[in-house]
């Protein structure tokens, strides 16, 4: 202790020994060291606070006994320790980000205010609060600081597990919606001001609820862990993933803005989760899907950025899930239209705009029809035909989907007992409506009602229906065998399919989704491989086989030789109204001709809409014909000389550099600079889009993209010659006039 007192500026004298109760009492002097001593050491001894020093190099001259014990170190080999060294930022805490670092603090020779430390010796870690003030010796020349401290492992402990409690998921450790949502609001704030871009996904889990349901919550607790924990294998430290609640995730991605990545990033995202789990000795089998929406381009506040992002999720739900979808501004528009769909489907059935369509299955040999795939449509009484892609997945969230599929079954039934042919029809049966309990009794009675053979109705069921009970599912089936329907295993391969699903089930046929066709002619694609190796699983299994989606002829030449039985596609015939298909039953026009394309083309799509075309400093407008990765073909001007370089404006702030390759009177084919990639919606888009920081740049407000203000940027308003003629492309061919604008 005397260590201490000369370093404090005392020394210690020794006291006199008492002579008895009656002695005289010693006076009470104000330097009285004996009593300052032992004051001091027996607050070093009673752990309320303790001492240390430096000298002014910094380096640790003294520490009171009972602290350097707490770490587990002694006093002589803690001195001449770098204080710096010894006490460490603690950059956990929350306002770290703020506060200034120690070794500032220590070089601009300050008073130490309390300041919670990190102490990291002999394998344990400590927190202490700290303060001190530099000494000043003689000519006030720094000598280095004195200071007390305490030790606040405890209560640093209970706040942070206080603070994880309220920031932090406690199921899956993941941040929570509290959290994610504040550090994508800073995250904005603070790139805004550095022209940086940040990328966020929402995910949602497909099937969750039948798990849940059907397995327990338990189950679903664990499936939760499961995806959590493959979540953050897949994302690593690009960024930080939080879990909003139910089965709905967020993955922020900071300084990520290329579409092709996000594109890769989602993919891998959607097939990993898809993988099938095991839940105490259970097999689980769920999708996800994805949507994403990048700041600045999709918006700049955190609320518009959700917003969009959840926009793209609900496409991604809508188009089928399983899927991903880049956030548009087309998207809004369509959220409304999927509002007034929700709507008006609630009153179809009672204003009979429901009717059932048909599909011809034709055989491969003689491509007669065997069968018919009865397929719904909606003849909107305002809008005409809906598309089932709008409607389907709008009836199987809100529920309608049973009162449809009923009615459907029932329509068919009474349909196809009228026909004279003998053929067949198949029914989709989705799996909201086969686990419905009365789903049995329902089939039942309208082969009762309808008095149709029932060899002569087809259901076809696709894997979801195993997620969860497998055993009713399999009850299911051996029930309605026994009452004669025939079974079809729909869009087989696509949900990461069991063996022993088929091994198990009594399926009478399994349809190759139209997925494996697509490009089973392609050099180096496996899909051919694979058609021929469901194909030859069928036959081994006694099963008949049906190639989806044939669309052209050497796709039709593909699938007969790997063997499928049955085909069905464009090619032969798309789904026409009852009427028609009546007509061809009763005069026996079985025989139905291919007519399509000679080829498959994997990577060009059929288009027909304005868009922008950029030279030099001019802005034209054009008709995009068609489109693919690495090029398109364009209509609209005249005469443009091949290898003119050119920029098209696809919209949404999409500017393709691109070449003329090929030209002809008002049409020309371009080659892209930069290859595009998937939307996830079966379209293209381009990689990078213009930053809306470039177009604050050029004098407008900073805002989500626009195409008005792109068109503003990209030569709208220049005055200079245009070097090509425009041409109408809205008249007909021998009334086209070319018109100098």
């Amino acid at each position: 202790m005397g260590g201490l007192l000369s370093r404090f500026g005392g020394a210690p004298q020794k006291a006199s020994p008492p002579e008895g109760e009656d002695a005289p009492l010693a006076p009470i002097r104000s330097s009285d060291v004996e009593r300052r001593a032992g004051l001091l050491d027996s607050l070093e001894k009673s752990d309320l606070g303790w001492f240390w020093a430096s000298d002014r190099a910094g380096r640790l001259i003294y520490l009171s006994g009972p602290a350097a014990e707490r770490i587990s170190e002694s006093t002589e080999s803690l001195l001449g320790t770098k204080i710096s060294e010894l006490f460490l930022d603690d950059k956990d805490a929350e306002d770290s980000s703020t506060q200034r670092p120690l070794k500032f603090q220590l070089a601009a020779r300050n008073s130490l205010r309390p300041t919670i430390v990190k102490i990291e010796r002999g394998g344990k870690t400590k927190w202490w609060e700290i303060s001190g003030a530099p000494m000043l010796a003689d000519g006030d020349a720094f000598s280095g600081y004195h200071g007390i401290a305490r030790d606040v492992t405890a209560t640093i402990a209970s706040q942070r597990n206080a603070e994880k409690l309220s920031r932090y998921d406690s199921l899956t450790g993941l941040a929570n919606r509290h959290r994610i949502t504040h550090k994508l609001s800073a995250t904005l704030s603070a790139f805004q001001v550095a022209k940086r871009s940040c990328a966020t996904m929402l995910l949602d889990l497909d099937r969750f609820k039948q798990v849940n349901d059907t397995m327990g919550h338990p189950a679903g607790d664990e499936l939760l862990k499961q995806v959590s924990q493959r979540l953050t294998r897949i994302v690593g430290d690009q960024g930080e993933i939080g879990r909003l609640g139910g089965d709905e995730f967020q993955i922020l991605l900071p300084d990520v803005e290329d579409r092709a990545v996000l594109g890769e990033l989602s993919e891998r995202i959607i097939q990993m989760l898809s993988q099938p789990y095991s839940i105490n000795g259970m097999r689980a089998v769920i999708g996800c899907s994805v949507g994403v929406a990048v700041a600045p381009f999709d918006g700049i506040e955190s609320e518009e950025l959700i917003k969009a992002a959840d926009l793209a999720l609900y496409a991604a739900k809508g188009g089928g899930r399983g899927q991903f979808r880049f956030y548009s501004s087309d998207l809004r528009d369509k959220a409304s239209h999927r509002h007034q769909i929700e709507e008006d489907l609630r009153d179809a059935l009672s204003k009979n705009e429901l009717e059932m369509h048909f599909q011809p299955i034709v055989s491969a040999d003689e491509h007669r029809v065997v069968c018919v795939e009865a397929l719904m449509r909606w003849n909107h009484a305002e809008r005409g035909m809906v598309s089932p892609a709008d409607f389907i997945p709008v009836a199987e969230e809100v529920g309608i989907i049973r009162e449809l599929g009923e009615w459907a079954i029932n329509d068919v039934c009474q349909k196809v007992a009228s026909w004279q042919s003998g053929i067949c029809a198949a029914i989709n049966v989705s799996a909201v409506q086969f686990a419905s309990d009365n789903f049995f009794d329902i089939v039942k009675k309208a082969l009762q009602n309808s008095g149709v053979d029932p060899s002569q109705i087809e259901l076809e069921i696709t894997e979801s229906v195993f997620v969860g009970d497998i055993e009713r599912a399999l009850r299911m089936f051996r029930e309605l065998k026994e009452i004669g329907v025939r079974l079809a295993l729909d869009d087989f391969g696509t949900g990461y399919s069991s063996l022993s699903y088929l091994r198990d089930a009594p399926f009478d046929k399994i349809k190759i989704d139209q997925s494996f066709v697509r490009g089973c002619t392609e050099e180096g694609n496996n899909n051919g491989a694979i058609v021929s190796a469901v194909v030859s699983l069928a036959k081994a299994l006694n099963m008949e086989t049906v190639a989806e989606g044939v669309e052209t002829k050497d796709e039709l030449e593909a699938v007969v030789s790997f063997g499928a039985a049955r085909i069905q596609g464009a090619l032969f015939a798309r789904a026409m109204p009852e009427q028609e298909l009546r007509e061809r039953l009763d005069k026996g026009a079985l025989l139905f001709e291919p007519k399509g394309p000679e080829k498959y083309r994997s990577d060009r799509r059929t288009e027909f809409r304005k868009i922008g075309l950029i030279h030099e400093d001019s802005r034209y407008s054009v008709f995009l014909r068609n489109l693919s990765k690495t090029g398109a073909k364009i209509e609209g001007l005249l005469d443009v000389p091949i290898g003119t370089d050119i920029v098209l404006d696809l919209g949404g702030g999409q500017l393709a550099v691109a070449k003329v390759r090929r030209s002809e009177g008002f049409s020309q084919g371009v080659e892209f600079e930069t290859a595009l990639v998937s939307d996830g919606a079966d379209g293209l888009c381009t990689r990078h889009r213009v930053s809306p920081y470039q177009i604050e740049a050029a004098g407008r407000p900073l805002g989500a993209l626009n195409d008005l203000a792109v068109a503003a940027i990209t030569g709208a308003m220049s005055k200079s010659p245009k070097a090509f003629i425009e041409v109408d492309m809205s008249v007909p061919g021998e009334q086209m006039a070319a018109q100098a604008y």
